[in-house]
């Protein structure tokens, strides 16, 4: 490649807006497994390709709206991608509505512990005890008052740097694992709390779980009874694009109505 084509090509993806996701592991996890960011069939990547915008994914496995805070604070990829983002996309929510009887500490704490021999009895333990615990339905792994402060401290975080810059929340997806006893009581507690915030806040709402309940019941998705397949993941993408677009045109028709002070002046 020629040097005028390669700064060609550098220009073109300087001017393309990027989507910034900050999410759980369902943003990247297929039927098999976890992938890397950059696979085709995640849905980030489709709704990135069909808008025609450069994508950076920030998530990791067992991701709650906390989490999600503490990637935006702490993050220097975060840090490097809000002032070109097109729109940021917090899908997260899910991991905090789960039943989490046993101390979420504890789960993040578990690689902490020395020596390896007692890690993994440990571990064994922990495994053994949450899906038998898991039916008691609570507490959460996140309350949902805590899920919606961090999100709106991620909110008004951006609006201070970029107060023209959409943001997209998600309601919380369903599941059918055997890991957390197939409940799921503390859903509709979150829906509530995050529906509240999304009329308050005038954040709009992807609902996960409409999208990708036919994919999750079929049997099709990850044999984790959590995570999606293929077919989860377009849904998803359907679902998250015209939500995206009509934002982004919602910011742009707000950017439009602003008064120039100066040209109101020379009128």
């Amino acid at each position: 490649m020629s040097s005028d084509l390669a700064g060609g090509a550098a220009a073109d993806s300087a001017d393309r807006p990027t989507l910034l996701v900050i999410a759980d592991s369902l943003s990247y996890f297929g039927p098999k497994g976890g992938l890397a960011a950059d696979h085709p069939k995640i849905w980030p990547n489709i709704v990135a390709a069909e808008l025609g915008w450069d994508v950076e994914l920030v998530a990791r496995i067992g991701w709650t709206s906390r989490d999600a805070y503490w990637a935006l604070i702490q993050d220097p990829r975060v840090w490097a991608t809000v002032p070109r983002a097109g729109a940021v996309v917090f899908a997260v929510g899910g991991m905090d509505s789960l039943p989490s009887p046993l101390p979420t500490a504890l789960r993040e704490t578990l690689r902490y512990i020395r020596p390896p021999a007692l890690r993994r009895q440990v571990r064994n333990a922990y495994q053994w005890l949450q899906p038998r615990l898991a039916p008691l339905g609570w507490p959460v792994a996140l309350p949902p008052r805590l899920s919606v402060e961090y999100l709106e401290e991620c909110r008004t975080s951006l609006e201070y740097m970029r107060p023209e810059l959409p943001i997209i929340g998600c309601l919380p997806s369903v599941h059918l694992s055997d890991a957390y006893g197939k409940v799921h009581a503390g859903r509709t507690a979150a829906v509530n709390a995050l529906e509240a915030w999304s009329s308050e806040k005038d954040v709009p709402l992807v609902d996960l779980a409409q999208a990708v309940r036919p994919d999750i019941y079929s049997g099709e998705g990850n044999p984790d009874g959590i995570h999606w397949g293929w077919a989860g993941h377009a849904a998803v993408a359907e679902a998250m694009l015209p939500t995206i677009r009509a934002a982004v045109a919602a910011a742009a028709a707000r950017a439009a109505d602003v008064v120039d002070p100066a040209a109101d002046g020379a009128r």
